[in-house]
């Protein structure tokens, strides 16, 4: 078998999706993107063409290394999510052509179902109860909202006051009923997070996510003696050897690597099994559409340590398109009582809309994040 074509398209809300022919017919997606850079990756993808064309995807590892290896300068948010998707699509050829999930081609499951999590709120934290009462109609109980606005590196006890009275009230209405972690979005600097932290103690969160910017892992560890709340992080890490200093210098309960920017599959449960050897649980990062899921979904379903999955359904990034909108069989990805079963098709277990996909590439948007800024007008992370 021989790689004949890569085609990409980018589809509302925010998402990019790769499709990998052969020239037996048999065909894999993958989605490669960073939010915001779409047209970056895009291009990243298509300047790797000449590693794939003709080669034959079932060789994996080799091309993996060839994409990574095989140019001078590597890594990185943009090389690292093309190399995502790519590597994606080829886990799907290779488990179609075999006629087995991905899964069984990483030595099998070791859970028959995964807890999943939602998004509740936006950007900025409002309407977050009424948000969690809506999803749990549907049976989930567990949520992630964000912790702050924008935050000054050192800010009011009132701007404290606000993040904490906002969780609990959550706690208040639900007591335990429900469990939630709280994503600090990278808004938070180093001299507020042991502030934040200690202050959310007593409504015991599941996890804070990036306490600070992956750029500041050296407060992992200062962080976590100062705390019992599991801190996560890690969407903003893209190779095992980034995960590989903050694993050796500890802080981190959780790690969050993303299987649409950190190499994909084949990486990411290298850096699952890295994790596991530090007592470290992976929750895979995943704010993106129905192939990052599924992909997610075969890491989960083959590592010990896998103990959360994040999907996109009701996010407020979901304009224009929801989680399985281009997904056929949706009743795959059902979840029952906050679970979603083992995905048993072939591949990676989506079954593409390619003609809904087309005909929303033509007019995709070029999403970005918003810019904010603080009152004296300086630039505030988003």
């Amino acid at each position: 078998m021989k790689i004949i074509k890569l085609t990409t398209y980018r589809v509302p809300p925010r998402w990019m999706l790769l499709k990998i022919e052969t020239d037996e017919g048999i065909v894999g997606w993958g989605e490669p993107v960073i939010e915001g850079r779409a047209r970056t990756v895009e291009a990243a993808v298509h300047e790797m063409t000449p590693f794939l064309i003709g080669q034959d995807p079932g060789r994996i590892n080799d091309l993996w290394q060839a994409m990574y290896r095989g140019g001078f300068y590597r890594g990185g948010a943009i090389l690292m999510s093309a190399i995502a998707g790519i590597d994606q699509a080829l886990w799907d050829i290779k488990g179609k052509a075999l006629g087995v999930p991905v899964y069984d081609l990483l030595g099998g499951r070791v859970r028959d179902k995964m807890k999943m999590y939602s998004w509740v709120g936006g950007d900025r934290p409002l309407d977050v109860i009424a948000g969690i009462r809506k999803l749990r109609e549907v049976g989930i109980d567990t949520f992630k909202m964000n912790g702050t606005e924008e935050l000054r590196m050192l800010d009011s006890a009132r701007a404290v006051d606000q993040a904490v009275g906002r969780i609990a009230e959550i706690r208040e209405a639900f007591g335990n009923d429900i469990e939630f972690g709280i994503d600090f979005h990278g808004r938070v600097a180093a001299p507020m997070a042991k502030v934040l932290l200690r202050a959310l103690e007593p409504y015991r969160p599941l996890f804070v996510e990036e306490p600070v910017l992956a750029e500041q892992a050296e407060y992992y560890p200062r962080l976590a003696e100062s705390t019992s709340i599991p801190l996560a992080a890690g969407e903003r890490m893209y190779s095992r050897f980034e995960f590989k200093r903050v694993l050796e210098q500890g802080g981190l309960a959780i790690l969050q690597p993303d299987l649409s920017h950190a190499g994909g599959i084949t990486e990411c449960v290298k850096i699952a099994a890295m994790a596991e050897a530090y007592d470290v649980a992976v929750a895979p990062h995943c704010p993106l559409g129905p192939v990052a899921l599924a992909a997610c979904l075969h890491l989960d379903f083959v590592s010990h340590n896998a103990v959360l999955q994040e999907q996109s359904m009701g996010i407020h990034y979901n304009q224009g398109a929801e989680l399985l909108d281009y997904v056929i069989n949706k009743d795959d990805f059902r979840m029952d009582g906050g679970y979603i079963a083992a995905l048993t098709k072939p591949g990676l277990g989506v079954e593409v809309d390619e003609e809904r996909v087309l005909e929303a590439s033509k007019n995709a948007p070029d999403w970005r994040n918003p810019l904010w800024r603080h009152e004296d007008g300086s630039v505030a992370e988003w």
